[in-house]
């Protein structure tokens, strides 16, 4: 049967608008047009503000390992961290007022080591007696009486730490999809800001990626979430037992 000039017609149109909507469609199947932005996301960024904080908080306290770096100011003293935490230790380093130590725990033991610069500082010596070279390079054990235990054992603790880390003050509000070191997030942030932001994760688990805490107390990324590592006491030849109580600074 031969198509009358009107049937021609219809299908030429139809044809038209079809090819039209595919090339119009190739930005939205691709997820370039920007029509959505949480299309193929975790779907966390279409939720309120207070709905996301609750999920990473949820994510970040059952992951079993975590890594963190950045600085945190606290009493006063800016401290820049690059830790490795999980539920029974963790690992790193610490550096404060241009000294950096390490630190590791196992269970509840502490260990700090550093360097004889870093001692003789904390013991407000010349280190005269002996005790920054002894101290040097080695693992000292901190007792859990120690002022030195309360004030360092935190940076260890993944617990303790994101209990205090991961919390915005103020009013909660979503502030737009950004990206970070290559991965989607939405922000969320304390009133407007001035409470602290926090980037969550758009892929996978809604992990927390970065914080800015409020009042200007630090900045900080999270990374390697559920990534294990291994926590074990030095040496012996390695360690050193101070005693009750160690120079502090």
């Amino acid at each position: 049967m031969t198509a009358t000039p009107q049937g021609r017609t219809r299908r030429t149109t139809r044809m038209t608008a079809l090819c039209a909507l595919a090339v119009t469609g190739v930005a939205v199947l691709t997820g370039c047009g920007g029509d959505d932005p949480d299309a193929g996301t975790n779907g966390v960024g279409k939720l309120p503000a207070d709905q996301i904080q609750a999920k990473t908080r949820a994510a970040a306290d059952a992951a079993p390992a975590v890594r963190l770096a950045g600085s945190v100011v606290t009493s006063g003293r800016t401290y820049q961290l690059d830790m490795r935490l999980k539920a029974d230790g963790g690992t790193g380093s610490v550096t404060s007022q241009g000294a950096t130590f390490q630190l590791l725990r196992v269970g509840q033991q502490l260990y700090l080591k550093a360097d004889s610069d870093f001692w003789n500082h904390a013991g407000g010596s010349n280190g005269g007696d002996g005790t920054a070279g002894k101290l040097n390079g080695k693992y000292v054990k901190v007792p859990q009486g120690d002022p030195a235990y309360k004030k360092f054992s935190g940076f260890t603790d993944k617990s303790v730490l994101l209990d205090g880390l991961l919390t915005l003050h103020g009013t909660l509000a979503t502030d737009g999809h950004h990206d970070q070191s290559g991965t989607p997030t939405i922000r969320i942030t304390g009133d407007k800001g001035s409470g602290g932001t926090l980037d969550v994760s758009l892929q996978g688990t809604p992990y927390p990626l970065r914080l800015v805490r409020a009042g200007s107390a630090g900045t900080l990324s999270f990374s390697d979430w559920g990534k294990d590592f291994t926590v074990t006491e030095p040496s012996k030849d390695d360690t050193v037992d101070y005693g009750k109580q160690l120079p502090t600074s």
